[in-house]
């Protein structure tokens, strides 16, 4: 499975959510930390983190 472009996903979630790029690039790496952290299976890893970063940003700035 190929996996998005990070820095394509930061921005778009940067755009989404009204935040600076510089935090969702740290809530990103922050929670894929997380996740890699107990994945066995890493395949959906970006997709789940780009959720949980949009969540929590949402969250945050809404």
């Amino acid at each position: 499975m190929a996996h998005p472009n990070i820095e394509e996903v930061v921005r778009a979630i940067a755009e989404d959510t009204q935040a600076s790029l510089e935090t969702v690039s740290k809530l990103y790496s922050d929670v894929l930390a997380q996740f890699e952290e107990d994945a066995r299976i890493h395949d959906f890893i970006p997709l789940f983190v780009a959720k949980r970063v949009r969540e929590q940003l949402k969250g945050d700035f809404a």
